[in-house]
């Protein structure tokens, strides 16, 4: 990394300019005034790419910090969240996720306590998590059928408002924290309960709207999942999925549109066409047991056709080992590519951040070991 990153040069991509502000007559000072009151509040955080780095309001992200003799200014530490506005829609199986303590399962006690968790997770360093409309395995891995309903989107693809209250709170909570949101829409296992492709159309035109209209910009759009791992919709996989990506970055309020890509399962490489359309690449390292091949990875990456100076960025690797010289996440950063954890837990209130009941604290040894690293590289 020595000489100039590129980070460092190249026009910004954001997702929102100022408004810019002008006398105007007295007469159309109330309408206004009414008009203001149907305004999205006032937003802290905005994220933006200038070349293969990420800016929070208008900065590179760990500006100037080196870590084992290398940049990672321009990164996004993260994590994989993805049960944060996690419910079940099928009685039969709802009562897996029950708390201990109630024996029953709660929603709105889930998202409340992710939300109370965030900041401790910030005040360590952490500058981004994911959180999907169709949330992950609750089992943290399955094969197969998935019974379990979980989805903020209807078989027509309309979203649910019960669920995007729980987002818009902890969309609003990050903005506040200063955290980055890496949006899921997709998962597979719950895609197919979308009716048809027009369905699925629908509902990515809807999240990216809703995104828009409430005025956050603290938010990355990852379209789908591991597009390349058992989609039932021909427009999720990696084919056609190109098409969703290009749907999301045409969804425009003024200037305003949102960065947008999609990922692919543990040790593949995004093809052409992805590349081509996305803002920033989203890899996974689940199955990749080398650290060497985490490295491979992102220089593979660059090498696919339409690669231009875009962040590349790890958010799910199920690899620990952080006491170790050579891990996952050493790996990743050594190729100058932001890095996120995946803890699949065991659905019993301790372990983990994606089998029901969470417990979103730093609570384990494991989340202990992830999060003292980011604390040491962001030097928070």
């Amino acid at each position: 990394m020595a000489g100039k990153s590129s980070r460092q040069v190249g026009a910004v991509v954001r997702v929102g300019l100022a408004a810019t502000w002008s006398f105007v007559p007295l007469a159309i000072l109330g309408m206004l005034a009414r008009a203001a009151e149907h305004q999205p509040p006032a937003r802290r955080t905005e994220v933006a790419i200038r070349g293969d780095g990420f800016l929070i309001n208008g900065q590179p992200t760990y500006a100037g910090r080196t870590w084992r003799g290398r940049s990672v200014e321009g990164l996004l530490l993260n994590s994989r969240m993805v049960q944060g506005i996690f419910d079940d829609l099928n009685p039969e199986t709802r009562a897996r996720w029950a708390y201990p303590d109630t024996g029953r399962w709660d929603p709105e006690r889930n998202t409340r306590e992710f939300l109370a968790a965030m900041p401790d997770w910030r005040r360590h360093g952490l500058l981004a998590f994911t959180v999907n409309l169709q949330g992950g395995s609750p089992q943290g891995y399955s094969k197969g059928r998935q019974p379990w309903h979980n989805s903020a989107i209807t078989p027509k693809g309309d979203l649910r408002p019960e669920f995007m209250g729980r987002l818009g709170r902890i969309l609003d909570r990050a903005d506040e924290l200063g955290l980055v949101v890496v949006l899921g829409v997709f998962y597979f296992g719950q895609d197919e309960r979308l009716e048809d492709e027009a369905a699925v159309v629908r509902a990515v035109d809807g999240a990216a709207d809703w995104v828009l209209d409430r005025g956050s910009r603290n938010v990355l759009i990852e379209v789908n999942n591991e597009c390349d791992v058992q989609y039932d919709h021909a427009i999720l996989k990696p084919d056609r999925v190109y098409e969703l990506i290009e749907r999301v970055k045409s969804r425009r309020r003024g200037d305003r549109r949102l960065l947008v890509g999609t990922s692919y399962g543990g040790g593949s490489i995004p093809g052409e066409e992805v590349v081509r359309a996305s803002d920033f690449l989203l890899l996974h390292g689940n199955g990749v047991g080398r650290p060497a091949r985490i490295a491979e990875m992102v220089r593979e990456a660059r090498r696919v056709p339409g690669y231009r100076a875009m962040p590349i960025l790890f958010n799910e690797d199920d690899h620990f080992d952080f006491d170790r010289p050579e891990n996952n996440f050493a790996a990743a950063l050594s190729e100058g590519a932001s890095w996120g954890y995946f803890d699949p837990g065991a659905s019993d209130y301790r372990d983990g951040y994606q089998s029901p009941p969470v417990d979103w604290g730093i609570n384990t040894p494991r989340k202990r070991a992830f999060f003292a690293r980011v604390r040491e590289i962001a030097g928070e």
